[in-house]
């Protein structure tokens, strides 16, 4: 499978931050400034005194948060005290995925990498991986660009996400204040202007275009981090026809070819439903987690407070009304505890009301054998997750297969299945289960945990690249 990985591709800069060290660190700001700045978080890093702000705020009440770094000196400031002592790893969605694909068994896996660095290429997959050169026309034509175009930073800037880890019970000096820290989490600060505004190199436009009827698949992300309004005037609206334009030059050479749009944790409620409504029908399938599941109650009417819990009625309802009301034909949720699909077949009914009770045997066989594959597909995903979360690696299909066989089923996901069966008077496949309403098949699958994992980042998007890589084969094969 030839598949394409756009847009997000960062370096990911890891550092474990102590409280001997922040409380260092706030020794060298004035405190009136900093207090008032934690009391009144800006949100976003103009200077370093706002990344200590926010660092502290995290630290202080054990919180998580992502601010965008808008000031060259702080990433500077940031690069020379914590990169070099820092876990260094691959960021972006776009770059798990890729490097997901690859391990896994895809035969050409092209990402889009808006900065080539020797730092951020060192950290692909050295299996299938393929990085296109763009022709000296496209260079120079790019090198046109207006530098206000290019924001603070210049168009060579590195993109790293700066994630502060801090442990759960750490204690810090808060200008004579002692403060213990009330749970894990972290601070991120986020050194990023290309990614902010889906940034597409023009070796990887040019692959595209040339190349369209040879790929398989489209794996799209990135969504998520853009901003209402850029410094050069620019605002999300524009980038996004723009974006979608590509696409459709894309489909439009090859109508066979399969794109997945994966969301991801919208800081603008505005930008979310702008981005779910123009691709929506484009896309041939989205995917998200419960958390931004959620975040669509305009759009499906079903409160967040039972989504956040994982209750799988308030899931699969709300994943069917998205998908029926918006005209979706494949929808993945990816929780925790479970996966859910909800997908609708190109098979017709023949009763004008479409329920299992009105199938005839071939229709019922028809629709059970989709829901098989559709299964098929998701448990790949989850073993992929599973394996991945307990081993930091995927060395392959057999690897994962070896390592999968170790890990349990998530118990509550168990329950949550049995809940969904009796719900929805849905039938069981191997592990999972399946439900038809509504001209859709739902589909449910437990995930598999580990006791002690070895990370927890990028699992939703490893889960993703390993369904959707199994779903195009499995299309093929059909």
């Amino acid at each position: 499978m030839n598949i394409l990985c756009g847009y997000n591709v960062n370096i990911d800069s890891v550092y474990r931050i102590s409280g001997a060290e922040i409380s260092k660190l706030l020794g060298t700001f004035e405190a009136a400034e900093i207090l008032d700045k934690i009391e009144n978080p800006p949100g976003k890093i103009f200077s370093e005194s706002d990344f200590v702000a926010g660092l502290a705020y995290c630290m202080k009440n054990g919180c998580g948060a992502e601010w965008l770094v808008f000031e060259q000196s702080v990433f500077e400031f940031l690069k020379s005290h914590y990169f070099g002592k820092s876990l260094v790893r691959m960021g972006g969605n776009a770059g798990i995925m890729a490097n997901a694909l690859s391990q896994l068994g895809a035969s050409r896996v092209i990402p889009n990498v808006a900065v080539p660095s020797k730092t951020q290429l060192s950290l692909f997959s050295k299996k299938a991986i393929y990085f296109p050169e763009a022709s000296m026309q496209i260079i120079e034509n790019a090198r046109k660009e207006p530098e206000e175009n290019k924001g603070a930073f210049s168009s060579s800037q590195e993109p790293i996400h700066f994630v502060f880890d801090f442990s759960e019970g750490e204690t810090f000096s808060l200008y004579g204040t002692e403060v213990r820290v009330p749970r894990e989490n972290r601070f991120i600060a986020t050194c990023d202007h290309l990614n902010l505004r889906l940034f597409v190199n023009p070796a990887f436009e040019q692959y595209a275009l040339q190349h369209a009827c040879e790929l398989d698949g489209v794996l799209i992300s990135g969504f998520h981090l853009l901003l209402e309004n850029y410094p050069n005037g620019l605002n999300y609206k524009a980038i996004l026809d723009n974006t979608l334009s590509q696409l459709k030059s894309w489909k439009a050479r090859n109508d066979k070819l399969q794109i997945h749009l994966e969301f991801g944790h919208f800081a603008s409620k505005e930008i979310a439903n702008s981005v779910f409504l123009k691709f929506a029908k484009l896309s041939d399938s989205l995917g998200m987690n419960e958390d931004e599941l959620s975040m669509f109650y305009n759009l499906h009417g079903v409160p967040g407070e039972k989504l956040m819990h994982m209750d799988p009625d308030a899931v699969a309802d709300a994943a069917f009304r998205l998908a029926s009301r918006h005209g979706i034909k494949n929808l993945m949720i990816h929780t925790r505890e479970f996966v859910l699909a909800v997908f609708k077949t190109d098979f017709k009914f023949n009763s004008p009301l479409g329920s299992e009770f009105e199938m005839d045997e071939s229709e019922s066989s028809i629709l059970q054998t989709a829901a098989g594959e559709k299964l098929e597909a998701l448990e790949f995903g989850v073993r992929c997750a599973g394996v991945y979360a307990a081993s930091g690696r995927l060395e392959g299909r057999k690897f994962v297969e070896e390592e999968a066989s170790k890990l349990e089923e998530s118990p509550f996901g168990r329950k949550q299945i049995e809940a969904f069966l009796r719900a929805f008077n849905g039938k069981t496949f191997r592990q999972g289960a399946y439900a038809f309403r509504g001209g859709y098949t739902i589909c449910m699958l437990p995930t598999l945990l580990s006791r002690s994992p070895v990370t927890t980042v990028g699992l939703g998007d490893t889960l993703t690249a390993g369904t959707f890589l199994r779903g195009l084969e499995l299309d093929v094969q059909a």
